[in-house]
């Protein structure tokens, strides 16, 4: 079994370049880069923060001295509460990416289990994602249900 650990601000480039092969594996390849600067240095700020609201779990690559081979990155926020979760906390987990020639050795997986340790530290005890067909049978086997709620999206 692969050991995740909690990434560092020095693996925010890597994290990034993980988040475009999941992009890329979902909607083709896309040959603009000009977000990933910005998402590097934000993503540097968050993850030097250890009490933030946004944390990522990591593989490292086993043949790239400093690359990664997966990654699940996640955060915490804060809405009303209401019966079904009382104290308002959300977790949502997002850029679940693995090297293509890295999959089918339990990294994501590790790096999941990582992920759904640190929302339990903090207490958190409802969280969302959104699954590829690819990853619906992992996040299923981690306990993950589907739901009725449509997702729906305006961009401004």
């Amino acid at each position: 079994m692969s050991h995740a650990r909690r990434a560092t601000a020095r693996d925010a480039v890597e994290v990034v370049r993980l988040r475009k092969v999941m992009q890329d594996s979902l909607a083709g390849p896309h040959p603009d880069v000009s977000w990933q600067p910005a998402s590097v240095e934000a993503l540097r700020t968050k993850l030097a923060d250890p009490d933030g609201d946004l944390t990522a779990f990591v593989v490292d690559h086993p043949e790239r001295t400093g690359g990664l081979a997966a990654c699940a990155v996640g955060t915490i926020e804060y809405r009303l509460g209401g019966p079904v979760n009382p104290d308002g906390m959300v977790g949502y987990v997002f850029s679940v990416a693995t090297d293509e020639d890295q999959r089918r050795r339990g990294y994501s997986r590790a790096c999941m289990e990582g992920l759904l340790g640190w929302y339990r530290e903090r207490g958190v005890r409802k969280i969302d994602l959104r699954a590829s067909a690819q990853g619906e049978l992992l996040y299923a086997s981690l306990g993950f249900v589907r739901t009725p709620d449509p997702a729906m999206r305006l961009t401004l």
